[in-house]
């Protein structure tokens, strides 16, 4: 069946439209469409695209805000304002945006050898890219597998377990403990992990395999308990569940150093020890899911050990591998475990998992271009130097009534609104918290992520404090505008945080 010009935006062919006929002019130059460009790619937008985590009730209503170009720690958006990039993306813009060298290291791969197929090839950079990782990575994960992001990262490294303990012949072991508040993807079995309720509705999911342990988030630890009484709560916790289900058939804990998604929730101190030394007790692999934090977040390539103490059997990445510019994930792996299934004695054994991009020379290429300017601008180092500073403004914030609590760590931070500072309950419409916030920021020239009642920053590594002093200081703003809406509309009032 043909469709109408309602539904698709008739144009001769041959003929590109106005956005894009404008950078043939100046290849080089930031498209900025003007207002029939803007109102027809909105339209398109509006009509044909699905996002992620669309809201499909309201679907072809409205678009999201078209960005048409970025520089920095700035993306300016079809109107030409110019925003400041709180969240980095989706955490994931490192070395800031309109980077010439990793748009160049693309350009050059891609017209010396734009892919090969990963089942009967390599290509330089992937080799080179996989050997600076296992340079990063502790302990003994000495080998990489590649995928096209975060998701499918996760995905293959619990798929690698599974196939893991199958060889071995343990069929039974197969479950994986996760924690509520979790985030590690939207592939099925990554998605199964996570322990974020809102994000499962009409979902189904792998709930024969997965187990959620409480969430690791000492802000909303049970009344009366020390922080140090709830790591002992969570660790005893983990072992009884261990013991309930039985350690012969827990294949693995999977665990974000830092629960990103779920509010930069931070596990007291002590814990990810803990939780390693019953994994190594039972037998059971420690899986970090470092898809936010490594590539220098917190200050270091990869968080476990540096950060945290402790060396994981398996470590996953994507996001800040490229800085964004172009999709690639992975995991690494320790030779001690991949041994125990490679090599002439073992006859047979295939992990047979992959992608079809699976360490795209393009991507590789982006990522290790992406590396050179993280070393030679230390890049690592300059987020240990700036993240006190990052924090403590943002901390300031908590004179806010409307703000219950802000943590973080490097350049991670979450801002929790709550109705009852006591309590430390969410608002009844937290819903719209965020997003309220995140409007108002907007509108002065912030962009922020906002989770349900939390608004998350984690600038581009390279951020500066004169732009943390602007960022905390429209957040302060959006913040006192926020309240003032929901006093002037009667859902809260400043007395319930006294």
């Amino acid at each position: 069946m043909s469709k109408s010009n309602a539904d698709i935006v008739a144009r001769p062919a041959g003929k590109a439209g106005p956005a894009a006929a404008a950078t043939r002019s100046n290849p080089g130059a930031t498209i900025a469409p003007g207002g029939n460009a803007v109102a027809e790619l909105e339209a398109l937008a509006t009509r044909h695209l699905v996002q992620p985590w669309e809201s499909l009730e309201n679907l072809g209503q409205e678009a999201r805000p078209l960005l048409t170009g970025a520089e920095r720690v700035y993306v300016e958006d079809a109107k030409g304002n110019r925003l400041l990039d709180g969240p980095a993306g989706m955490w994931c813009m490192q070395v800031g945006y309109g980077r010439r060298e990793i748009a160049e290291a693309m350009a050059e791969q891609a017209m010396s050898l734009a892919y090969n197929s990963p089942w009967y090839s390599t290509s330089t950079p992937a080799a080179e890219l996989a050997a600076r990782i296992a340079e990063m990575t502790p302990g003994d994960l000495n080998h990489v597998f590649f995928t096209t992001g975060g998701s499918t990262a996760v995905d293959s490294a619990l798929r690698f377990v599974h196939f893991f303990n199958n060889y071995k012949g343990r069929p039974e072991k197969k479950l994986i403990l996760s924690r509520g508040g979790a985030y590690h993807g939207s592939t099925y079995l990554a998605a199964s992990c996570s322990g974020k309720e809102r994000d499962k509705v009409f979902l189904d999911f792998a709930d024969d395999l997965v187990v959620h342990l409480s969430s690791p988030n000492p802000y909303r630890r049970p009344e009366g308990m020390t922080v140090e009484g709830f790591c002992d709560f969570l660790i005893e916790e983990m072992e009884a569940k261990i013991l309930e289900l039985g350690p012969e058939r827990i294949a693995a804990f999977i665990g974000e150093p830092i629960l990103a998604s779920g509010g930069v929730l931070m596990p007291p101190e002590g814990y990810h020890k803990r939780a390693h030394a019953l994994c190594r007790k039972y037998d059971i692999l420690f899986i970090a899911d470092e898809v936010v934090t490594a590539f220098g977040r917190l200050g270091h390539w990869f968080a476990s050990e540096e950060v945290f103490g402790v060396v994981p059997d398996i470590v996953t990445f994507a996001k800040g591998v490229t800085s964004g510019y172009v999709p690639l994930g992975g995991f690494a792996i320790s030779s001690s475990l991949l041994e125990q299934v490679s090599g002439p004695d073992n006859k047979g054994s295939v992990y047979s998992n992959g992608y079809t991009y699976s360490g795209h020379p393009v991507s590789c290429a982006a990522a290790l271009a992406n590396i050179r300017i993280i070393e030679q601008e230390h890049l690592l180092e300059h987020v240990r130097e700036i993240s006190p500073y990052f924090q403590a403004r943002l901390k300031e914030l908590e004179a806010l009534p409307l703000v219950g609590e802000v943590r973080g760590m490097g350049l991670m931070a979450c801002v929790d609104c709550v109705a009852d500072k006591k309590s430390k309950n969410p608002l009844a419409l937290d819903n719209e918290v965020g997003g309220r916030i995140d409007a108002h920021c907007q509108e002065l020239g912030l962009v922020v992520r906002p989770i349900y009642n939390m608004c998350v920053m984690s600038p581009p590594l390279i951020i500066e404090k004169p732009e943390i002093d602007k960022m905390v200081e429209i957040l302060r703003k959006g913040i006192e505008m926020t309240q003032d809406d929901l006093e002037r509309e009667g859902l809260w009032h400043r007395s319930m945080a006294e």
